[in-house]
């Protein structure tokens, strides 16, 4: 799968806080890692150690290499694994946990098996998905997911149900003419109002500052 700049987006707003010291997480998680996008980013961020779980064998291998040949290859490990085995196999407690999951259900599917596993929730609900961060969650611990913005209202109804808290939701636009397509949320166990805003990828044809700002540190040209 390709990287994207709505995934390059999510990693540097979870990073973001990290880089300002507003969060300091010593183990993070990484659910369907794909290449290792958002691991390295973090990595880049903070001095945590990373766990990265992802259930493709050939994009875990990728994600392996890329780890290897990065500056933080000793503080990053890839498992291969489907997350709901990994949750029940693992003692490990991460303070802070970020997924990028599949993003459709009962939607049409092409025919290409590894491109439905990784766009499609046919491996891994959004139900499942909760039940393993609750497991692999510290009682501290915080976790941030992107979304399709359809599917907001529904996922974070279920997280609630479970007993997780919206922290901040940032709702995303491609430009100001378009509707919302993507949310960035996180979570955690804490009572709290959720801080809420929006953020616009272009105008004009140009990035806008604040994705120019979130990004700058990521992308070589901006």
């Amino acid at each position: 799968m390709k990287v994207t700049s709505d995934g390059c987006l999510f990693g540097a707003w979870v990073a973001a806080p990290i880089n300002q010291q507003l969060l300091t997480p010593n183990r993070i998680l990484d659910i369907g890692t794909g290449t290792g996008l958002l691991s390295l980013m973090l990595s880049q961020a903070t001095t945590a150690n990373i766990d990265a779980v992802e259930i493709d064998a050939a994009a875990a291998m990728q994600a392996a290499a890329n780890f290897v040949a990065s500056p933080w290859a000793n503080r990053l490990q890839v498992y291969q694994s489907a997350i709901q085995t990994y949750s029940t196999a693992t003692n490990n407690q991460y303070d802070f946990i970020i997924t990028n999951p599949p993003f459709f259900e009962h939607d049409l599917k092409s025919t290409d098996s590894k491109r439905n596993m990784a766009l499609h929730s046919i491996t891994l609900s959004l139900d499942n998905l909760l039940v393993a961060i609750k497991r692999l969650l510290s009682l501290k611990g915080q976790f941030a997911i992107l979304l399709p913005y359809h599917r907001v209202s529904y996922f974070t109804n279920l997280a609630s149900q479970i007993g997780f808290v919206l922290h901040e939701q940032v709702l995303v636009k491609q430009t100001t003419n378009h509707p919302y397509f993507r949310a960035m949320l996180l979570f955690g166990y804490t009572q709290k109002i959720a801080v809420e805003r929006e953020l616009i990828i272009k105008a004009d044809k140009a990035y806008t500052e604040d994705f120019k700002m979130l990004l700058k540190d990521y992308y070589l040209q901006l």
